[in-house]
């Protein structure tokens, strides 16, 4: 997901997500930014997973002692 686009989402739903930490529902506007986030992570992880397999490049794990 581009930065531009994610920015003008967070503009979009800051007036409303305040409005809930104004009413002291703070943690409603907290968990749905934590959703938001997860999905833009969700998103990215997959892009990621893609270009791995197109480019057959598959490095070996290692170990970590």
């Amino acid at each position: 997901m581009k930065v531009n686009r994610i920015m003008v989402i967070l503009i979009i739903f800051a007036w409303p997500l305040y409005y809930l930490y104004e009413r002291e529902l703070g943690a409603i506007s907290f968990l749905l930014l934590a959703i938001f986030f997860l999905y833009i992570s969700i998103i990215e992880i997959k892009k990621l997973k893609q270009e791995n397999s197109l480019n057959g490049d598959q490095s070996p794990r290692q170990k970590i002692e």
